[in-house]
């Protein structure tokens, strides 16, 4: 029997709820040796603390689109050279991705450097393939989608949709509003929506905001431009309401602690997205009973009054089915051959130096479907 080793395996998303869907990944790639390539956040910062994190600059297609080519172009180029240096210096086995645009080139390099890609389409997509799948798909020898509807621009792809309504019953709450904008972007007319009704008395509830950095912070109101991730929780715990904007990560973040949820997603015409796959996603949760949403600002006062009548719902996106995919492509953290649907691999870079340490690269055998 060969030898065990474990997979070196690279994590890359951008910031926010692209990198919470890795972290909900931990079981598959926790027996691994594995590092995150991802953007400077709050919550990279925390994850730094216990795994190897290396921070690459922030681009995407939408910056163009906002008027902003030039600075996109600029950010690319950082972006590239940047993931080249850790991706060179790292030599992943596997890239496990959920995108988006600021790790594009991770999954570029490790591809061009013999790394069995994974993508994993963002669990904020329902309708339409995000720009990072349509340009990283071809690319990628393992597709994997959240939203069945998807599936007829992947028709090979594996589906697993998530999200599961619990009966667990929420935490004790008090009279608190917590709005969060997310860790990525400012979000003004979040923040000045709710500053607005607080300063008018229509809000008795106690307010907490997290603006974002360099975003707008009223006066006589509780504020944080960032949040560490377990500080973040303990707010949610607490409050009975959360305003935020129309990412996944924060709204199954409140979710999970059965708070009631008011999302404002952020609109392309606005400037505020470089899309708006937030509305996309706030329609899918209002679709599913979990979530009153906000598109006009002077509907604000009434979805609030609506979410204060609702009865509380704990809900959660629940990865158990696509962990076990993820842990029957990676095996258990064990250089393995056989018949046993986990990887084979083989030490190939040895062979090319005996001066480096052999380090295992995946052939993998199709888990069965049957």
């Amino acid at each position: 029997m060969p030898p065990r080793r474990r997979l070196k395996i690279c994590l890359a998303a951008s910031g926010g709820g692209h990198l919470r869907q890795l972290l909900d990944l931990a079981p598959a790639w926790g027996p691994h040796d594995a590092f995150f390539v991802t953007e400077d956040t709050a919550l990279s910062r925390s994850l730094a603390e216990t795994h190897r994190t290396h921070y690459v600059a922030h681009v995407a297609l939408g910056q163009g689109r906002l008027g902003a080519p030039l600075k996109m172009v600029l950010a690319g180029v950082r972006n590239c050279l940047q993931s080249w240096r850790v991706i060179w210096r790292e030599r992943p086995d596997v890239i496990v991705t959920t995108g988006a645009g600021s790790v594009f080139f991770s999954v570029l390099w490790s591809r061009l450097l013999g790394a069995e890609v994974v993508v994993i389409e963002s669990f904020a997509r329902f309708e339409r393939l995000s720009a990072f799948a349509k340009i990283c798909g071809p690319i990628a020898h393992h597709k994997v989608l959240q939203s069945q509807v998807l599936q007829r621009f992947w028709p090979n792809a594996r589906v697993f949709d998530p999200m599961r309504v619990l009966d667990t019953p929420p935490p004790p709450k008090r009279g608190l509003l917590f709005a969060t904008v997310g860790a990525t972007l400012p979000f003004d007319r979040l923040t000045r929506a709710v500053a607005t009704l607080k300063q008018s008395g229509a809000i008795a509830e106690d307010v907490v905001i997290q603006t974002g950095v360099g975003g707008y912070r009223p006066d006589g109101i509780e504020t944080y431009e960032t949040l560490p991730f377990d500080a973040m929780l303990s707010r949610l715990k607490e409050a009975d309401i959360v305003v935020c904007h129309g990412g996944t990560g924060s709204l199954i973040t409140a979710l999970r602690q059965g708070c009631k949820v008011v999302a404002m997603p952020r609109l392309f015409k606005n400037g505020e997205h470089y899309d708006d796959h937030q509305a996309e996603i706030t329609d899918a949760f209002a679709a599913r009973g979990l979530i009153e949403v906000v598109c006009r600002d002077q509907d604000f006062p009434a979805a609030l009054d609506r979410a204060r009548a609702r009865r509380p719902v704990t809900a959660t996106s629940d990865p158990a089915a696509l962990i076990g995919y993820l842990q029957t492509l990676l095996g258990d953290g064990a250089a393995r051959s056989g018949s046993q649907g986990l990887p084979e691999v083989r030490s190939e870079r040895a062979a090319r130096s005996k001066d480096l340490e052999p380090t295992v690269v995946l052939r993998y055998r199709p888990p069965s479907r049957e």
